[in-house]
């Protein structure tokens, strides 16, 4: 079984999302599967055009020349299709989105009606069979994901595929940032990501008890929300009486 990573983070390897990803292939390959993750921030994906040019004059071809071209083979010969993205306006990164716009040229222009009598476009091939989502954002609360929630479902039942993984990490910053006191919960953290991916290789997918388990909060406790935004409106306002230093300079990949 082959897993493929879609990774639409404009940080690439420096942002949270990679470091989720990663944790996850880890697991997944353990339990047998052929994984990979694809950093879309290093390649180049014009926006669609809804030309029809794919489905009508090239069907299964789309006339822009870019990195999407090259994509396209190994969409189709994954049984898994993963998308990673950090919530940006709450929703995923403009990455993710020109990505997804351009899974146009594996449809079939042909309509039909699912189990619940809605229209929706036909398959053209039989892989990717099973789809997944990987996010993390900033804000502490797994309430932010609520958009990526309903949004992940309609994917699912677009492509005619099954949604078997959902993995939202609220307070994804910590992941990355060094807190000598904070590295137990996030180590344990870390080993709950590679279970997930050892579930989804032997098992086809996560399991409810699983998901629960990364739902909970990296920091429980009923200040956690404050004290985390303490924490970071106290690094705001470092930056902003130094003008000259760079986010990511104290930041590091907190927000991606």
């Amino acid at each position: 079984m082959k897993l493929t990573v879609f990774n639409g983070s404009p940080k690439g390897r420096r942002g949270n999302t990679y470091v989720m990803a990663e944790l996850f292939l880890e697991g997944a390959r353990e339990s047998g599967i052929e994984g990979e993750q694809v950093l879309l921030a290093d390649l180049k994906i014009n926006p669609c055009t809804a030309c029809g040019t794919c489905w009508v004059k090239t069907p299964g071809k789309c006339v822009q020349k870019d990195d999407m071209e090259a994509l396209i083979p190994r969409i189709l010969d994954s049984d898994i299709l993963c998308f990673a993205t950090p919530l940006y306006v709450d929703n995923v990164t403009g990455l993710m989105k020109n990505f997804m716009d351009r899974l146009i040229v594996i449809g079939d222009p042909h309509w039909e009606l699912d189990e619940n009598g809605e229209c929706r476009h036909t398959r053209r091939h039989p892989k990717p069979s099973k789809i997944m989502v990987i996010a993390n954002c900033g804000y502490p609360e797994q309430t932010h994901f609520q958009v990526l929630r309903v949004l992940f479902r309609r994917i699912a039942r677009n492509l005619s595929t099954e949604l078997i993984a959902e993995i939202y990490r609220g307070g994804g910053g910590l992941l990355t940032t060094r807190i000598p006191a904070l590295e137990p919960v996030i180590e344990g953290y870390k080993s709950l990501l590679r279970d997930a991916g050892r579930e989804v290789g032997r098992q086809g997918r996560l399991s409810e008890a699983t998901t629960t388990k990364l739902e909970q909060p990296l920091l429980p406790g009923s200040n956690y929300a404050a004290d985390f935004m303490n924490s970071i409106n106290e690094l705001w306002d470092k930056l902003l009486s130094s003008p000259g230093n760079k986010p990511d300079d104290e930041f590091g990949s907190r927000l991606s």
